[in-house]
């Protein structure tokens, strides 16, 4: 292994989340504390660009398709607006039907991600009123001059192939947009800054868990360095981070990791479990709490070895990746971040080059 504490980009850019998160809540929302009412969210959209919409759609590939999920179930769930997530490539095969008052959202941390803009191009160019929104970051991109309105994303260059920063960034991003939706539809003032103060506190919230978890997951990554097949388990929006965290793990460490839904692995990929496979099982408080613990409580029946992502204690689990205490809505900003840093070990105690991983680029810019 490396001596170096921090000289690898993946680690340097894991270590700056919280000024990123800071970054992006510095430029998307208002600095001054508004009274009760008062619009907080600053995204430079009027109300207007809101007006009639009935159903999103989001296009994007990797890493920003499962932050695409994370913003499906804002928009879902805090803005009350049916969402559609597509994965880019496969909408330029099979476009789905247009529909009326839409808004159609590509999502793409360089800004030239060749499916995603292929796919918006098909929207742009068969759709009489188009509503074409982007999230990047990169000003300047084909993906600026191809859409209506942009939100840039504060992350700053990102050397390292696989997404951290961006990611959260991007996540950062769908927060405020499904919450400035939600003000012009149906959220309340008090319910709006309540949600802002929360999301206001979760830079140190990540500072707590580099200060605190980034020796005892390295020695975890150690330990299980040889262990060639992880399942990752969430719920609910967590979902999208097991799905995000098993990324990782494939990029930066060459591991074979699928991340699924807890319930739904109970359906036939469950037979796979032995002593050989490693499970994390994202456990936040919240209303699905006691069903993802049920799930993995079966899952440990088969003998694995069992960690949690949690901020509360429990036997189930061989070992903890503990957060703080969150809301469950603002988890998937914490959650992802000891997953991270377990791929990032992973991958430096078997021998990757973590920044530079085989056979990828930093952005897919050809079919």
């Amino acid at each position: 292994m490396k001596e170096n504490k921090i000289e690898d980009y993946t680690l340097k850019e894991i270590y700056e989340q919280s000024a990123v998160v800071q970054a992006c809540l510095d430029a998307f929302t208002n600095q001054s504390i508004p009274a009760l009412g008062e619009h907080i969210i600053n995204l430079g959209f009027s109300s207007n660009f809101y007006l009639d919409i009935n159903q999103i759609q989001i296009i994007a590939c990797g890493s920003s398709l499962y932050a695409s999920l994370v913003g499906k179930y804002l928009f879902e769930q805090v803005a009350k607006v049916p969402t559609i997530v597509h994965d880019a490539a496969e909408f330029r095969d099979a476009p789905p039907p247009p529909t009326a008052n839409t808004l159609i959202i590509g999502v793409t941390q360089s800004g030239e991600t060749a499916d995603t803009l292929a796919a918006l191009e098909i929207e742009k160019n068969r759709r009489v009123k188009q509503r074409l929104l982007g999230i990047t970051n990169k000003t300047g991109s084909s993906l600026e001059k191809l859409v209506d309105h942009t939100i840039h994303t504060q992350a700053g260059i990102e050397i390292a192939i696989a997404a951290t920063k961006t990611f959260l960034a991007q996540l950062i991003a769908f927060y405020c947009l499904a919450l400035d939706l939600a003000y012009y539809r149906q959220i309340s003032a008090e319910q709006l800054h309540q949600i802002m103060a929360r999301l206001r506190q979760i830079p140190a919230k990540i500072d707590i868990i580099l200060q605190t978890q980034k020796e005892y997951i390295e020695k975890l990554a150690q330990d299980l360095k040889g262990t060639e097949n992880w399942i990752l388990l969430g719920r609910g929006i967590n979902f999208s981070i097991a799905l995000e965290g098993a990324l990782k793990l494939k990029e930066i460490s060459y591991i074979h990791a699928e991340g699924y839904h807890s319930g739904e692995f109970l359906h036939g990929p469950i037979a796979i479990l032995d002593s050989k496979v490693a499970v994390v099982a994202i456990a936040m408080p919240g209303v699905v709490y006691e069903k993802v613990l049920a799930n993995a409580q079966k899952a440990r029946a088969c003998g694995v070895r069992l960690i949690g992502v949690t901020s509360i204690k429990s036997e189930i689990f061989d070992d903890v990746l503990s957060v703080p205490e969150v809301d469950e809505l603002l988890s998937p900003l914490l959650t992802v971040i000891p997953l991270q840093i377990l791929a990032y070990y992973l991958g430096v105690h078997r021998g990757v080059d973590v920044d530079r991983p085989r056979n990828l680029t930093k952005a897919i810019t050809h079919e």
